[in-house]
């Protein structure tokens, strides 16, 4: 069985691509933070234990902080002691809060970058000399729309903007070690997750659901359709695939519609 680390596991997308893929028979090391995050619900590691126990599946969930290079250390060390191995890897923590340059301040910036960026450059780094080891692996990370650019998003729609490049970067550089690296794209509008969830208020209906173009499938997108997706890319049925983008929701890579201008506010 293979083994595959998933940052930013215990929770919406991330929770649908462990439960995923322990149904495949993976055994999955998930960590995620306990604490709330900007913009996000997402409160505690959720309830992703009694869900994997219900459905008699197996995974360790830690918590530890993909940001903080000894957190993820200790997380691949976890994976070793238990398996003895890495196979494979998800990129997928990050946090989204909303803002332009101009209302985003330095501290906040810095973290989105050091979450959604650093973090991925950590786990990749620590995970890619284990996975030459053992003759190869996959690694997927988890981009955004927002990454082609989306208004009141300048921090993160950066961050994955630069997960795109790094992933292109890393297919290249571990070709030859039959590393594979590729890019998901969630998209369809209706996905649930802490983030989205956080930044429309909590307003699931309305906003994420009735106001949003959905799929080719004729409904909106799931966190398991995009968990489908990861599953695939770290199979050998994807094998020959790397460097790629799978967009999940039908466009969502070309980013989204120029809104209306503000009204103006009118003066007292």
């Amino acid at each position: 069985m293979p083994t595959t680390i998933v940052s930013g596991g215990t929770y919406g997308l991330g929770r649908e691509i462990v439960l995923e893929l322990a149904r495949r028979g993976h055994d999955v090391v998930a960590f995620g933070l306990s604490t709330p995050q900007p913009s996000s619900i997402a409160v505690g590691l959720g309830d992703i234990e009694e869900t994997l126990a219900a459905e008699g599946l197996r995974a360790s969930v830690l918590d530890a902080d993909v940001s903080v290079a000894d957190d993820v250390q200790r997380v691949v060390d976890h994976a070793l002691a238990t398996t003895g191995r890495i196979d494979n890897l998800v990129n997928n923590a990050a946090i989204g809060p909303l803002g332009t340059i101009l209302s985003t301040d330095e501290e906040m910036w810095d973290r989105v970058m050091r979450v959604n960026l650093k973090g991925a450059y950590l786990c990749s780094r620590a995970v890619i000399p284990r996975m030459e080891k053992v003759g190869g692996g996959a690694i997927v990370n988890v981009g955004s729309g927002a990454g082609w650019g989306k208004p009141d998003m300048a921090a993160y729609a950066a961050s994955k903007g630069g997960l795109v490049a790094l992933s292109a970067a890393m297919a290249y550089d571990h070709f030859h070690a039959r590393i594979r690296v590729n890019v998901v794209i969630p998209g369809g509008g209706g996905i649930v997750s802490g983030m989205s969830v956080g930044r429309v208020g909590g307003d699931v209906e309305t906003v994420l659901r009735r106001t949003v173009p959905g799929t080719a499938a004729g409904r909106t997108a799931t966190g398991r359709d995009l968990a489908h997706a990861v599953a695939f890319l770290l199979s050998d049925e994807a094998a020959t695939i790397s460097g790629t983008v799978l967009d999940v929701g039908c466009f969502a890579h070309q980013g989204g519609p120029v809104p209306p201008r503000p009204v103006a506010a009118k003066g007292p």
